[in-house]
């Protein structure tokens, strides 16, 4: 039998690769881990956990305006953009400690640097050029933004991973795209003050979501005085006097401080190797797995963003545990990616699971859609205008909730407690069943009795 330097040596330090080496090694495996720039990956160093901090931040404008409705004075204030990032990264620099003190718990060998593959079973350390050999690895690399360079004057844009680090706040800019990040970006620098324009190619925001959600926050966002140009693109940035100049195709030269292209993400497969080891990729360079994250070459595993299935932290780690029940206690697991709940951290939040009303549509003959629109408690003394939408979509042959949609604060808390509901079956006469918490948003998902309208065939009638 061959010996190996390693039994696992994993390539990436973000949610998937740190749980999958972590548990391995606290199973006695031994253990080797590289990452070339932080540990936590995207999600916790340029992603999902600054984010949130950003969101959190750009959302006391608003607490301030409604804290008068109820009887606050609330005085001068002022925002210190400097004094966010501080904290930030205070805040990510302990968070990455804590994903590297739990590998080091767990006895696994840690590296800090690029890693390719020089065949099936050696990686090799870019920064030393050392090599090991190991009997399994696992790629866990995630996603990078698109630059899209095929847009002239792209180098002088930024992605969500310069939004993080802008040494000023810009008084204006210009997002690109009409996806998640576009969107929270878009709320979070107008929350901070910023004169902000989103351009969208498609017709509406956010494609892959149920419309009225869609529909409800678009409406929410220009209320609010975010402008957002639909049907339209950037076809070139250029350098003016202070500011930036976006051409685009429909809405003539836009001059803003700051262009954000927040256009999807790619999987960070390039300059890895994988043709040294013969693993297979897509199109988009994707790596190709089966339903147990194998690839091709069956020791090799590739977990998270970088194999483009779902690209969300929570399914990385879920895919690494499966990983670990499959090759290191003899309990074969695939991965599940069916009805998973996800949020878009706009302003109003956006929580779903399960189907669009469109998508059901087009897979059951006939829905009864439940649907409520209004206008939350806190909003009566605040005097915000702002609406919340909950929406169910029902099977009607067998009343199961095949779906579940609001856009309000805490939408994506819901979200969480309605992916159990959708997970375990439950069907509307379930919902009907339960007793409302009075007085909540909440109470409404299971005081909606008669449906709003149904759906034959994909038609509303």
């Amino acid at each position: 039998m061959t010996a190996y330097d390693y039994d696992l040596f994993v390539i990436g330090g973000g949610s998937g690769g740190v749980r999958s080496a972590r548990v391995a090694a606290s199973l006695g495996k031994r253990v080797a881990i590289t990452e070339e720039y932080r540990y936590g990956g995207t999600c916790v160093i340029r992603g999902c956990v600054p984010k949130k901090l950003f969101v959190y931040a750009s959302q006391f404008p608003e607490h301030f305006e409604d804290a008068e409705g109820y009887g606050w004075s609330v005085g001068e204030r002022s925002f210190d953009w400097k004094k966010l990032i501080a904290a930030k990264d205070k805040e990510i620099t302990r968070l990455e400690g804590l994903y590297r003190k739990g590998l080091d718990n767990a006895k696994a060998d840690i590296f800090d640097s690029r890693a390719e593959l020089v065949d099936a079973h050696t990686v090799k350390l870019t920064k030393t050029g050392e090599t090991f050999t190991a009997e399994r690895i696992v790629i866990a690399v995630g996603g990078t933004p698109n630059e899209h360079k095929a847009l002239p004057g792209h180098e002088l844009t930024i992605s969500s991973n310069e939004a993080f680090h802008l040494e000023e706040l810009p008084k204006s800019i210009l997002i690109a795209g009409g996806g998640y990040i576009a969107v929270e970006f878009a709320n979070i620098f107008h929350g901070l003050g910023v004169e902000t324009t989103l351009i969208y190619r498609g017709k509406e925001i956010l494609s892959r979501f149920d419309h009225d959600m869609r529909k409800g926050l678009h409406e929410a966002m220009e209320a609010k005085g975010i402008k957002i140009l639909l049907g339209d693109i950037i076809e070139e940035v250029t350098k003016g006097e202070g500011t930036l100049q976006a051409r685009t195709k429909n809405n003539g030269t836009l001059a803003v401080e700051t262009v954000m292209l927040a256009l999807g993400r790619d999987p960070s497969t390039k300059g890895l190797g994988l043709e040294n080891a013969g693993v297979k990729v897509d199109a988009r360079g994707a790596i190709i797995v089966d339903d147990y994250s194998r690839t091709n070459v069956p020791h090799i595993f590739a977990l998270g963003d970088v194999t483009d299935r779902v690209q969300l932290t929570p399914v990385a780690i879920h895919e690494a545990m499966c990983f670990i029940e499959t090759e290191y206690k003899n309990n074969p697991t695939k991965p599940d990616h069916e009805l998973i709940a996800t949020a878009v951290f706009s302003q109003p939040e956006i929580g779903t699971v399960g189907l669009s009303e469109e998508e059901a549509g087009r897979k059951y003959p006939e829905l009864e859609v439940y649907r409520a629109q209004f206008r939350p408690m806190k909003a009566t003394l605040s005097g915000r205008q702002e609406k919340t939408i909950m929406k169910l979509i029902v099977n009607a042959a067998d009343r199961k909730v095949v779906g579940a949609h609001i856009l309000g604060h805490e939408a994506g808390e819901m979200a969480q407690l309605l992916g159990i509901t959708l997970k375990a079956g439950c069907t509307k006469d379930d919902f009907d069943r339960t007793m409302a918490v009075h007085p909540t948003a909440a109470e409404e998902l299971v005081t909606m009795y008669s449906p709003s309208y149904r759906v034959v065939n994909g038609e509303r009638v």
